[in-house]
């Protein structure tokens, strides 16, 4: 009769994982959905520092820091509600 064994691995730690959402990058697709701007307008506040800077992850892939993007909608929603920023 053969013998059944279990083979437990180890399933790396939870926190090794950076899913923080101040860590976790979002494609143009996504930052565009969070913001309702189209591509053209993301990049004109880009170059006038008023957007949050893409992260160059290589010659044609870039990303967002997601925080970055959700605390300038906060900042919108804040400013257009005359709330202190």
């Amino acid at each position: 009769m053969a013998r059944s064994t279990s083979i437990t691995r180890k399933q790396p730690e939870q926190a090794a994982v950076a899913t923080d959402q101040s860590r976790r990058f979002i494609k143009l697709a996504a930052a565009k959905e969070r913001t309702t701007l189209s591509t053209s307008e993301i990049y004109r506040r880009i170059a006038a520092g008023t957007f949050p800077a893409q992260i160059v992850l290589g010659p044609k892939s870039v990303v967002w820091i997601e925080a970055e993007v959700q605390a300038w909608c906060e900042d919108r929603i804040a400013a257009s509600r005359g709330e202190a920023v």
